[in-house]
């Protein structure tokens, strides 16, 4: 390929934020990194120990290591707070981080070190506001059970927050779907087998079919996707002794707001306790249910943002995605108007090509300190 600067290793000395901060903010120093610093699920120490290094150099007021692991910067520290909670830990699979051009490569530019990087950078160039205190969170085991935004959202009370995920820079997304998952295991005696009786597989697949029917119904009268049920049947194994056989399903859901994860699991032992399979079918919960969660549109946030984004000359466009993030852990929690926010396209999340182009990377940067800058602006 060509014009490829490969980056590894990327170190940012502590210098003097007051002679250094405008220079950096006028590159992607904090994006690449943050990147070079490969931090999947359970290994992210190197990028947190890292990034609160960075956050110092930017001139925050404070920054640390919480208890959970959580990389924080804090500035400001006025009444009215505002959380930027963004994840620094990424699915595994290490990318060459290189620059090709106008895009950087590696694991986590988009999903989700890309947006993280903007919030640190945006706050950095709005600064300390009065009246206001700006929280940055870079979050850990967003990828597997979200123990770091469970463990923030016992920490604050914002009176404004806004999650990091990859949307494009000119997108706000203002609802994510709810997920759970299941077992559901059928057993059956031991049968010859000519004797024509339906075996613990036949009767799994029954099952699964019954389920599928479900979610079909009730998405008959739904267009789009962000209000629909859908099932995924994510694995299936069987076997047998010399007196009984069984199989599993492997079962994972996205839901809708109107569903909530106690309703689908109520739902799901309903469908599974016919008379055919009662007695010989049992259902299992799965680590940890995820409610849907719809943001309120009509909110000073996203008025700030819309704003923000046109400084820019963008379109600004709103999305609901059919995946979870730690929106659906703290909006629950923090009860105030939210967001979701961050440059990169989504459809790279967890590929071998992951990479986000440095030039919607600035724009989100821009954009953002914007709309931090009229959030928290006095009223005239």
């Amino acid at each position: 390929m060509n014009n490829q600067s490969p980056i590894t290793n990327h170190q940012l000395p502590i210098t003097n934020p007051s002679a250094s901060l405008k220079a950096s903010l006028q590159s992607p120093e904090t994006l690449i990194g943050l990147v070079s610093h490969y931090s999947p699920s359970g290994q992210e120490r190197g990028a947190v120990e890292w990034l609160v290094a960075r956050m110092k150099s930017l001139g925050y007021d404070d920054a640390f290591i919480d208890e959970a692991g959580n990389a924080v910067g804090v500035m400001g520290t006025g009444a009215k707070q505002v959380v930027l909670l963004g994840h620094i830990d990424t699915v595994p699979g290490e990318i060459k981080v290189e620059q090709v051009g106008d895009l950087l490569y590696g694991r986590g530019s988009v999903d989700a070190k890309g947006p993280l990087a903007s919030f640190v950078d945006s706050v950095a160039q709005v600064g300390a506001r009065d009246g206001w205190q700006f929280v940055v969170i870079g979050a850990v085991e967003e990828e597997r059970d979200s123990e770091g935004a469970r463990f923030a959202a016992t920490q604050y009370k914002p009176d404004f927050a806004i999650i990091g995920e990859p949307n494009q820079w000119d997108r706000i997304s203002l609802g994510y779907k709810g997920s759970a998952w299941a077992h559901v295991t059928v057993r059956r005696g031991q049968v010859h087998t000519a004797s024509g009786e339906e075996t613990a597989a036949e009767a799994a697949v029954e099952t699964w079919l019954k389920i599928k029917a479900h979610a079909d119904s009730f998405n008959a009268d739904r267009q789009k996707i962000f209000d629909k049920i859908l099932p995924t049947l994510r694995g299936m194994e069987s076997d047998s002794n010399d007196f009984e056989q069984w199989a599993k399903l492997k079962i994972g859901v996205r839901l809708p707001v109107e569903v909530s994860t106690e309703d689908w699991y109520a739902k799901l032992k309903e469908l599974i306790s016919d008379s055919h399979i009662q007695g010989d079918c049992h259902l299992e919960r799965v680590g940890f249910p995820v409610p849907a969660w719809k943001c309120e549109k009509n909110s000073q946030l996203v008025r700030a943002f819309l704003s923000g984004i046109r400084s820019q000359g963008g379109e600004p466009r709103f999305v609901y995605k059919t995946g979870t993030a730690d929106l659906n852990i703290v909006a629950p929690v923090w009860k105030c108007p939210a967001v979701v926010y961050g440059p990169g396209d989504s459809s790279l999340d967890h590929t071998p090509n992951e990479h986000v182009h440095l030039e919607d990377y600035k724009k989100a940067v821009a954009a953002l300190a914007a709309a931090l800058d009229k959030l928290t602006a006095p009223p005239a």
